[in-house]
């Protein structure tokens, strides 16, 4: 579901694919060739949300951002870049991810992270508040450390990672059209 809220409603780029139980709500901004998948939650209510082309969300994620207030006078958007893979049940908080970057499966990345271009973080790993993630390196943990530098394979991941996703949201694009004739 595609939902305005206070008069703001999300801007979806070309050739994006929404699944029909994701909810995407106020304001949002999804590059072209995007997706976000299954049961995913996009909450741009109190702030806003960007994310870059080519970029996907996977099943399960909630994104969601920090309001204007006592505690944070501007509060803090959501940005992520192009070409990212959050994988299943991510939860991302009001932080700040780079270009070509892969968040494993159930990690969670909280209030004013950055995570810079080219990054892969693991499975299940807790950035806490405030953590930046330097480019080209492997995250994982709770609370997240740094492992070591990405091979050349993994970096090429990157890329295949974010191209396969553009081809399966291609193919569920092709299907929804078919199953409305």
């Amino acid at each position: 579901m595609i939902r305005e809220f206070e008069g703001r409603r999300p801007q979806i780029g070309d050739e994006c694919y929404i699944a029909d139980s994701a909810e995407i709500i106020g304001d949002v901004q999804i590059g072209e060739h995007s997706s976000v998948w299954p049961m995913s939650v996009v909450r741009g209510d109190v702030n806003r949300i960007r994310i870059g082309r080519e970029t996907n969300i996977q099943d399960g994620s909630v994104l969601h951002v920090s309001h204007a207030g006592e505690f944070n006078p501007e509060g803090a958007p959501l940005i992520i870049g192009d070409c990212v893979t959050v994988g299943h049940k991510v939860l991302l908080h009001a932080c700040r991810i780079g270009n070509r970057c892969l968040i494993g499966m159930g990690s969670i990345v909280m209030d004013d992270c950055i995570v810079e271009d080219q990054v892969m973080i693991g499975a299940g790993s807790l950035l806490p508040p405030g953590k930046r993630l330097e480019s080209g390196h492997l995250y994982l943990g709770n609370p997240c450390r740094r492992l070591r530098e990405l091979t050349e394979r993994e970096i090429e991941y990157l890329d295949y990672s974010a191209e396969h996703y553009v081809r399966l949201k291609n193919r569920h694009l092709v299907s929804a059209i078919e199953h409305q004739q």
